[in-house]
């Protein structure tokens, strides 16, 4: 976890605000007026276990799309699988998620990149992408929704990211009314907060997630 994190401390790319980021923000936000299920972190954490389960099951679809079968998929295979699944993104649409998500600038996706590549084009494009979700993934879009529903637990002031006191806030709320202790919660908001600037996008939420479900990027080399 050291290396990936010591790698994206380098990250030269500026992903906040490009104009990704801020079809995403909005996006979040709009999703947040709906409110969100869950009650506290500890609720997240409940189903860890279903969507390490569910991400899983991606690995069918990042095969299918993976055509040299290389463990990575470039921006061409991307661009294919898009035409594949007749997903409506510009060509500069799919080269900023690509480069977005490509975390190591290696110019190659992994599996767990690839699993954040799927859930942000969720966020962006439901109705194409629930035409992907028919290729046998089973409870992907449910897994999707918990990811935007935690991040909006998170979120308490709305506006599309989640800070240090948040963060602490979020872990405060148990259903138990236990509080837990402000170390977890630095903890956890450090493990997410990868370019260090105090605030954790979506984005950076789901690389955290897959790591706390135990999905790395060398998932691809250990069937």
């Amino acid at each position: 976890m050291g290396a990936v994190l010591g790698r994206q401390d380098t990250h030269k790319r500026s992903f906040h605000g490009s104009k990704l980021e801020a079809k995403m923000v909005d996006a979040m936000q709009q999703r947040a007026s709906h409110g969100t299920s869950m009650k506290s972190f500890d609720s997240i954490v409940m189903k860890f276990p279903k969507i390490d389960e569910s991400f899983r099951k991606c690995k069918t679809i990042f095969e299918q799309f993976d055509e040299d079968s290389n463990g990575e998929i470039d921006k061409e295979e991307l661009k294919h699988c898009f035409q594949k699944l007749e997903i409506s993104f510009t060509e500069e649409e799919i080269c900023d998620l690509f480069e977005a998500c490509d975390i190591n600038e290696d110019m190659g996706m992994k599996f767990n990149e690839f699993i954040v590549f799927l859930c942000l084009v969720y966020l962006l494009n439901e109705p194409a992408v629930s035409e992907a979700i028919k290729m046998g993934l089973g409870n992907l879009e449910g897994t999707f929704e918990t990811l935007v529903d935690a991040f909006v637990f998170l979120d308490k002031n709305k506006d599309g990211y989640v800070s240090k006191d948040e963060m602490i806030q979020a872990i405060n709320e148990t259903t138990t009314g236990e509080r837990s202790s402000g170390h977890i919660a630095m903890k956890r908001f450090e493990e997410m907060d990868w370019d260090k600037n105090g605030m954790v996008s979506f984005k950076e939420f789901l690389f955290a997630f897959t790591r706390w479900v135990g999905i790395d990027e060398n998932e691809d080399d250990d069937e």
